[in-house]
């Protein structure tokens, strides 16, 4: 069942287009990148789904409603972000058992659990912990809502390389024995992908696709060798990115549609066939050149 679905849906600020024309659905029960660049508007996107924020124009049906202002939809999601605020007067364990009255599914086992393990005080105040512990904290109290919808905006801000592990697989180990649909954004994709079941990407507040994580694991493939070889091969695919590696030589992502036998040939004519990681490919869908940064140097050598 698709629990979250937009249609067409833009934001406007002043005369800035954070969001134009997205389209997608989100089905119950799974957990979704939304990634893209700083920018792309994942942020806005994720405000207005979570009713935070009103759309200028198009649909977005959460739960069955409009989201904006709609207690219904408020009591059935939560949004994890590095802005939340906590009242000021109550410590993180006071925060904790207050937390634990307002959402109908908290689970105080988990999150007690997850307190002591990343070794968090007691008695600190939010406002006083480092950006890392605060995101460590939200996500302690957005796991243990447990709510319907849980959406968490570039979560690991600040946490170092082995808690943003250890918070991954936390969310994965909930979600298995407590599924519900989970939306997590990032412009770092190889760090969720193994978690994810599926992707939105987003570039400049478009939609540029949404699929299975697995079917973007197997979209493209990387072709490295004779330039003109290259060329004449590719000369009806869609070609996703390419840099010139010298003048006779190239490297060019392009999207895998060639058979096994065509494949095996390419190779035998001595070009390198290699995968594209999913990282790379989403830098290259959402660039704005499909040369990259070789474009700048590229054209300055015409100058």
């Amino acid at each position: 069942m698709s629990i979250i679905k937009c249609v067409n849906l833009s934001k406007l600020y002043g005369k800035n287009k954070s969001l134009s024309d997205i389209s997608f659905t989100i089905e119950e029960d799974t957990i979704t990148g939304i990634i893209g660049r700083n920018g792309a508007g994942k942020t806005t996107l994720l405000k207005i789904i979570a009713g935070f924020i009103k759309n200028t124009s198009g649909e977005i049906s959460v739960l069955n409603n409009n989201p904006f202002d709609n207690l219904y939809v408020a009591t059935n999601i939560f949004f994890s972000d590095d802005n939340m605020v906590f009242p000021s007067s109550l410590n993180l364990s006071e925060i904790l058992k207050e937390a634990g009255k307002l959402y109908p599914n908290w689970d105080t086992d988990l999150s007690n659990g997850l307190f002591e393990y990343f070794k968090l005080n007691p008695k600190q105040y939010h406002q006083k912990l480092s950006k890392g512990q605060k995101s460590t904290f939200n996500m302690i109290i957005a796991l243990a809502s447990h709510s319907p919808i849980t959406i968490f905006d570039e979560p690991t801000t600040g946490m170092d390389a082995s808690v943003r592990k250890d918070f991954y697989k936390a969310l994965l180990k909930d979600y298995i024995k407590y599924p519900r649909t989970i939306l997590l954004s990032s412009h770092l994709l190889s760090e969720i992908e193994d978690i994810l079941e599926n992707i939105v990407l987003i570039k400049n507040g478009q939609t540029v696709l949404q699929m299975p994580i697995e079917e973007l694991k197997e979209m493209a493939i990387g072709l490295r060798g004779d330039k003109n070889y290259i060329n004449e091969i590719t000369n009806d695919k869609e070609i996703i990115h390419t840099e010139n590696i010298t003048n006779n030589n190239i490297f060019v992502v392009v999207k895998n549609d060639f058979s096994g036998d065509t494949l095996q040939n390419i190779k035998l004519a001595g070009t390198i066939v290699s995968p594209v990681s999913t990282d790379d490919l989403c830098v290259y869908l959402t660039a704005d050149s499909k040369g990259g940064i070789d474009d700048v140097f590229n054209k300055n050598k015409s100058i």
